[in-house]
C-alpha cells in the first residue's frame, strides 16, 4: 500500500444539506497492490513506481474544483466516484479515498 495526498473543493449537486455548498478537503488516497508472484528482488510491484503513477493521477485533481473537471460533469465528485477513477487508471486491488480524519470510501 502507498498514500498519497490531493486538495480541493467539491459540492454535491442535488445533495440535501451542508455538502451541497462549495467546500475543500485535503484527501488522502491509499493505493493497495496485490498479487501471487513476486519478481526476482522479491517485490510484487516497486513502491517507487506504484508511487509515481499515483502522483500523476492525482495532479489532475490537485488545487482544482472538482466539479468543474470534464471527468465529473454528469457525476458528482465524491469520495467514491474518486476512489473508482483512480482504481481504474493505477489498476490497483483496492482504493480508499478519505476525506477526513473519519470519514472514507473504498473501491475494489
Amino acid at each position: 500500500m502507498v498514500e498519497d495526498t490531493f486538495s480541493a473543493a467539491h459540492q454535491l449537486r442535488g445533495y440535501k444539506g451542508k455538502c451541497e455548498n462549495l467546500h475543500g478537503h485535503t484527501f488522502k488516497v491509499q493505493v493497495f497492490i496485490s498479487g501471487t508472484k513476486l519478481d526476482q528482488t522479491g517485490m510484487l510491484k516497486d513502491f517507487t513506481e506504484i508511487k509515481a503513477e499515483l502522483k500523476k493521477v492525482l495532479e489532475e485533481f490537485d488545487h482544482h474544483n472538482l466539479n468543474e473537471l470534464p471527468l465529473f460533469a454528469k457525476q458528482n465528485p465524491t469520495a467514491e466516484n474518486l476512489a473508482r477513477e483512480i482504481y481504474n487508471r493505477i489498476k490497483a486491488s483496492k482504493v480508499i479515498v478519505w476525506e477526513s480524519d473519519k470519514a472514507c470510501a473504498s473501491y475494489s
